[in-house]
């Protein structure tokens, strides 16, 4: 009984690293297909294990895919998926910076919780830079192209108890309006904002917290890094039930270049 504890892998609690739904999620991969009739190439940066845009594929026979995650395990768990769906042929795959992918102006991209990718390192605990990603984001993709990107908004004015287990200042993200108006000045038309409720939160705050709880059933209470694991489960679910629920957004705003 000795060493780091090694949790299992987000992907076997959480079907995405966001707080959306499967049907939220078929629904947006939907709109994203249906630009995609002809054919062409959508880009997700930031994909994690890849399932939105494997399910993007799904929808779209004839278009490919190109995911980018800094993630080596994640990138990894997405080409095992992307073959078993019989997808491995029309997606690419990449473990690396989102800042170097440069797979030419695409049809379609996904930016899901990303957009530190453009800005600064999260540590150094700035507000997030939406306008940096939105730039960037205009030059990856043609006109017309439709976009999906979800982002942290403020649900509710920052409380201090709701800032505290984050970046500690109420200015780390913008309310959806306002975050609607600066896409709209970075060359999108935009065509819907949506937010994901109360019931998407709990169930992916749920999930996150569910691999440390799976590990503590797993091994004794002696073990040497039972106490670190149950310690950051607790903060964890502290830090949402009585700081950031309600307050913390997430918002899906569906874009068009233009």
């Amino acid at each position: 009984m000795s060493g780091e504890p090694v949790l299992p892998p987000l992907w076997q609690d959480l079907e995405f690293l966001s707080p959306v739904s499967d049907a939220r999620a078929d629904d947006l991969a939907a709109w994203v297909a249906a630009g995609l009739v002809d054919g062409g190439t959508v880009l997700d940066v930031g994909c994690g294990w890849a399932e939105l845009l494997l399910r993007v594929l799904e929808a779209a026979p004839r278009a490919r895919g190109v995911g980018v995650d800094l993630d080596a395990d994640r990138v990894a768990e997405g080409r095992s998926r992307a073959s078993a769906r019989g997808l491995g042929d029309r997606v690419d795959l990449v473990a690396g910076p989102g800042r170097e992918v440069a797979p030419g102006p695409v049809e379609a991209l996904l930016v899901l919780g990303s957009s530190q990718v453009w800005g600064p390192d999260v540590e150094e605990g700035l507000p997030l830079d939406y306008a940096a990603a939105l730039r960037a984001m205009r030059g990856h993709v043609v006109p017309g192209a439709r976009v999906l990107y979800a982002e942290a908004v403020w649900s509710a004015p920052p409380t201090p108890a709701a800032v505290a287990p984050l970046s500690g200042r109420d200015d780390e993200f913008l309310a959806p309006a306002a975050l609607a108006a600066l896409v709209a000045d970075h060359g999108f038309s935009v065509r819907s904002v949506e937010e994901a409720d109360l019931e998407e939160w709990d169930a992916f705050e749920s999930g996150f917290v569910a691999r440390q709880e799976r590990w503590l059933a797993a091994h004794p209470a002696d073990h040497p890094g039972a106490v670190e694991v149950a310690a950051a489960a607790h903060s964890q679910r502290t830090a949402y039930a009585e700081g950031y629920r309600g307050v913390l957004g997430f918002a899906f705003l569906r874009l068009v270049a233009v």
